[in-house]
């Protein structure tokens, strides 16, 4: 097997195992809020807790990487995660396991945080649009995965056997990447951590990047925390296991991510994250009718265009962070992108469970549109900026 075979093979590995983990117990949110009383808020909690505690985590965690590498972080996390998902099941209360899914985000946290960077290192500049597209697709069969299998086997098994059978998926996941990932680039040094971190917060052009992984995300989530209870609630009352389908639309999502570096090739960075945001919208809002078949429809359209929004910003901020900056740019864009999944989930499951699924679908709305925007005014001053150098 080729390095860069490997390189793949490994962080693919690594992103169905990571977000197999993060997200399962998403399908099973009814039943938790069924056994413990709980509103699709407090459920939700099982979710925005772990990408929470990720968000906090992952910019001390990718400026460790700086230091001790890449790979041993990488190799920390998919172990950790893994242990945490074995125990999750044998938690007695719902604190207990909200705990428990807060330290496994903290170990989650290694893996997107620095992935973007080493692939950057391994792959350089030329290679990492469709790398990262590729990592992206990766995550999303991990994500898709994760869902599928606690959706269906909830049921026979109950949600502890459904989170277990998803945490032995994850530790064969975890077993490849141990085997296949390559070493990482030496170490940086600790005196340039701080200075990274500055220069990852200076340019217009990041700053965009993370308002779309913050809006974004915590409208994809949003939508997909409420889906379970929209699914098997009147008026369309699917079982749990029919309506865990609804994840199948992620197929579509590492499909599009796969092919975000073509789209960016053909039409440029900026015209292909605006559209697929604006796509985003739209999908959004062909759930709103109680028709099964457009909700199917609307979930497959977001989810396809949320994940080549993604892959498009995230590739953006990994081919113009700095060389001495990496991490602290792929740090700074997980960082935002799973603070959008915590608090934007957390916020649509309330405005969901208050205000039902057209107010969602009004709340998700503005916030792509505040991404669109994001866009466009931190492209503006970039353009500006290369203006005033070619004048001078």
């Amino acid at each position: 097997m080729t390095s860069t075979r490997r390189v793949k093979t490994a962080v693919a590995a690594a992103g169905i195992s990571s977000f197999a983990l993060l997200y399962a117990p998403q399908p099973v949110l009814p039943q938790l809020a069924a056994q413990y009383h709980l509103d699709p808020g407090g459920a939700a909690l099982a979710v925005s807790v772990a990408t929470g505690a990720l968000a906090i985590a992952v910019l001390p965690i990718a400026a460790l990487s700086e230091v001790v590498g890449r790979r041993p972080v990488i190799l920390t996390s998919v172990i950790a995660s893994v242990v945490f998902g074995l125990l999750l099941p044998l938690m007695p209360t719902y604190p207990a396991l909200l705990v428990l899914r807060a330290l496994q985000g903290v170990a989650i946290a290694g893996f997107p945080g620095v992935a973007a960077a080493y692939l950057a290192e391994r792959l350089g500049r030329a290679g990492v649009a469709a790398a990262v597209g590729a990592m992206i697709a990766g995550n999303t069969i991990g994500g898709m995965l994760g869902r599928l299998a606690s959706g269906f086997t909830a049921g026979p098994l109950g949600w502890r056997g459904a989170l277990l059978v998803v945490a032995c998926v994850g530790a064969v996941c975890s077993a490849i990447t141990v085997v296949t990932l390559p070493p990482s680039s030496r170490p940086g040094r600790v005196h340039g951590v701080g200075r990274g971190l500055l220069t990852a917060l200076s340019k217009p052009v990041l700053l965009a990047q993370y308002a779309v992984a913050l809006l974004a995300m915590g409208s994809f989530v949003a939508l997909y925390n409420a889906a379970g209870f929209r699914l098997t609630g009147s008026p369309l009352e699917l079982s749990p296991a029919v309506a865990s389908l609804v994840f199948l639309a992620y197929a579509t999502g590492s499909v599009s991510s796969a092919a975000a570096g073509r789209l960016v090739a053909r039409v440029g960075r900026r015209r292909a994250l605006i559209g697929a945001l604006l796509l985003t919208a739209a999908g959004a809002a062909l759930t709103l009718p109680d028709s099964l078949p457009l909700v199917i429809a609307g979930f497959l359209v977001l989810t396809c265009a949320f994940f080549a929004a993604h892959a498009v910003a995230n590739g953006w901020a990994a081919a113009d962070a700095p060389e001495t900056a990496r991490g602290q740019v792929g740090g700074t864009y997980t960082a935002t992108y799973y603070l959008g999944s915590s608090v934007g989930g957390a916020a649509g499951a309330w405005v969901y469970g208050h205000a039902g699924w057209p107010w969602l679908i009004a709340v998700v709305a503005v916030w792509l549109l505040l991404a669109v925007a994001a866009v466009v005014a931190g492209t503006r001053v970039r353009a500006e900026r290369l203006e005033l150098a070619a004048v001078r």
